[in-house]
């Protein structure tokens, strides 16, 4: 079997307010699981689907120094980047294009790094 990433932990010293970022940059609702020995939130995911990752308490990487999760976005990079803002995060590259697609890196509200990815039709 290949290694893959099935799933990622999002760390926020803020939950609450990752959780708003989060809602607001991919367009759906966090929802709070309290199954285990923390409080998560599950990020969106289709209804019938599986959550690809959550938030959890705990304390980020030095702003922007940890893993980089990417997410998929199906809008345009630029309307992308201002929900990035919207949400209280930041924007910390121009698009990179690159053969399937094109992405940009952005730092969440808790400091851990992103890349919003974009395939190319």
């Amino acid at each position: 079997m290949t290694a893959q990433i099935v799933f990622t932990e999002i760390p926020a010293s803020d939950p609450e307010r990752a959780c708003r970022f989060y809602a607001t940059l991919l367009g759906g609702e966090v929802v709070r699981e309290d199954g285990g020995p923390n409080p998560i939130w599950l990020l969106p995911h289709a209804k019938d689907g599986h959550a690809a990752g959550h938030i959890y308490p705990g304390q980020p990487a030095t702003d922007g120094a940890g893993m980089t999760a990417h997410f998929t976005v199906s809008d345009a990079l630029g309307d992308v980047m201002e929900r990035v803002r919207k949400g209280g995060g930041e924007v910390v590259s121009d698009v990179i294009d690159i053969p399937v697609g094109s992405f940009f890196y952005a730092k969440d509200t808790e400091g851990n790094s992103l890349g919003l990815f974009k395939y190319r039709i």
